[in-house]
C-alpha cells in the first residue's frame, strides 16, 4: 500500500495530485485536473502552492478523487475551529503502526488504572480540585487513543474505496 501522501512541507494536494495520477489520466496535469474539480487553473496551483486554502468542499473532492482521506482530517485540524480542538490525526499509517499503537494503548493494567480513577472521580458526580489532575491525565490517555483510532479510521476509508467502497 502506497502512503507517500503525507503533510511533509511540500504541499499535500500537490503530493497527493501527483500520486493519483499513477491511476487517474485525468490528474497528470494541473490544468487537466482544474478541469475534471470544475475550478480554474490559477486556484488548483494556489491549493497547490499552499497560497490559499480550498474551500471545504474541495477538499472532500480532492479526498474523494486522490484517494487521500487524511486530507479531510488536516483541513479539520488546520482550518475548522472545531476540528482544531478534537483529538484527531491526519497522519495516514500503515496498518502495523496503527495497531502498535492501539494495542500499546490498551494496555490491560493503564485501562483498569483509569477505569478505576474515573469511577473514584465520577463517585460523588463532580470534579473536587484535589481530583483535577488526575481527571486530566485520564482525558490525555484518552485523546491519545483517539487518536490512534482515528489513524485506523483514515487506514479503513483509504482500505474500503479501494475494495469498492464497502458499507460499513
Amino acid at each position: 500500500m502506497d502512503l507517500r501522501c503525507e503533510n511533509t512541507g511540500i504541499s499535500i494536494y500537490f503530493q497527493c495530485r501527483i500520486l493519483a495520477a499513477k491511476s487517474n489520466e485525468h490528474l497528470k496535469s494541473r490544468e487537466s485536473a482544474a478541469e475534471y474539480f470544475g475550478i480554474s487553473v490559477s486556484s488548483l496551483a494556489n491549493y497547490e502552492r499552499g497560497i490559499t486554502v480550498p474551500p471545504l468542499d474541495m477538499v472532500m473532492m480532492m479526498a474523494d478523487a486522490y484517494d487521500a482521506p487524511q486530507l479531510k482530517n488536516l483541513y479539520c485540524l488546520q482550518q475548522c475551529p472545531f476540528g482544531k480542538e478534537q483529538p484527531i490525526s491526519a497522519d495516514l499509517k500503515t496498518l502495523e503502526a496503527v495497531t502498535v499503537g492501539i494495542v500499546a494503548k490498551l494496555d490491560g493494567k493503564c485501562i483498569e488504572e483509569m477505569r478505576r480513577e474515573l469511577l473514584n472521580i465520577a463517585e460523588d458526580g463532580e470534579i473536587a480540585p484535589d481530583e483535577e489532575e488526575d481527571f486530566l491525565e485520564v482525558t490525555r490517555t484518552l485523546d491519545k487513543l483517539s487518536v490512534s483510532i482515528s489513524e485506523l479510521r483514515l487506514l479503513k476509508e483509504k482500505i474500503l474505496r479501494r475494495n469498492g467502497g464497502l458499507d460499513e
